[in-house]
Parts: C-alpha cells; structure tokens; sequence
C-alpha cells in the first residue's frame, strides 16, 4: 500500500470542506478529467461520484463509491477507472495545532492493476499522490474562510 502525506494550513473542518464536494474532485485528484454527476448524499456510505479520466477522446466514465466515512477523519473510497481496474483509497485527517495533516493510502483492488509490482506501482501511486495533496492543498489554504 502506497501512503502519502502532507500537512496543510488548515483545520480539519477546512479540509473537508473540499473532500465533501464531490464536483471538486477533478481539481485535485489527478487523472480525474471531469465529474458527470454526484449523488446528493455523498459522501454518505454508499453513495457515488461519476466521473471521466483520461484526455479527451479518449475518456473513460467510470465511478467512485464511499465504502467509509467519518467526516472530519477519514473517507474510505473504492475507486474505478475500467479496463485498468479499481483502487481502494483511504484519505486520514489528523488535526496538528491549527494546521491538518493528511494521508492517503492507496493500493489496487481489482483488475489488470494488481498483476503490478508492489516496487512498481507504489512509486506511481506516490508520486501521483504527493501531487493530488499539493493540488488539495492548494485549494483548501486558498478558499475563503
């Protein structure tokens, strides 16, 4: 399992101010292209954000179910990108001072995915995820408070 993690200048309810939009997620999670559509109780077990990755033309729709959630703590999702297989992602919120440190664990479920190297696919996986927190952060330290 790849984690990574980052400390932002923001309180944990300022974190998840953004991790609770689902239409947000394309501005940081990378390879995310678009949202299609959120389902209005996300992010409530269950529930689900459609979304596309990949450039256009070719964009593949495919979806992103929350399996866990503890607002303010941690959002356990079960990401989907078919044919390349799915990913369980889990996304911890640690409130340090005034500041919030989070950490993204990540490893391959399902498909052609898992067939890779754990030396291979964590060094992917890491560095995706330092630039998925850099873009978070980049939003949560610069919204409005």
């Amino acid at each position: 399992m790849s984690s990574t993690e980052r400390v932002m200048k923001a309180t944990p309810e300022q974190v998840w101010e953004v991790l609770s939009d689902g239409w947000l997620y394309p501005l940081w999670v990378v390879g995310a292209s678009r949202i299609r559509d959120v389902d209005e109780t996300w992010p409530e077990v269950g529930s689900q954000l459609y979304h596309s990755v990949g450039v256009w033309p070719a964009l593949i729709d495919d979806s992103t179910q929350v399996e866990e959630c503890r607002p303010l703590r941690m959002i356990k999702l079960r990401a989907r990108a078919w044919p390349t297989g799915e990913a369980r992602v889990v996304i911890r919120l640690e409130q340090v001072g005034a500041e919030t440190r989070v950490v993204i664990e990540e490893n391959a479920v399902n498909g052609p995915a898992v067939l890779m190297p754990k030396v291979l696919q964590d060094p992917l996986l890491a560095w995706r995820n330092v630039e998925a927190l850099r873009r978070l952060a980049y939003l949560v330290e610069r919204r409005e408070q």
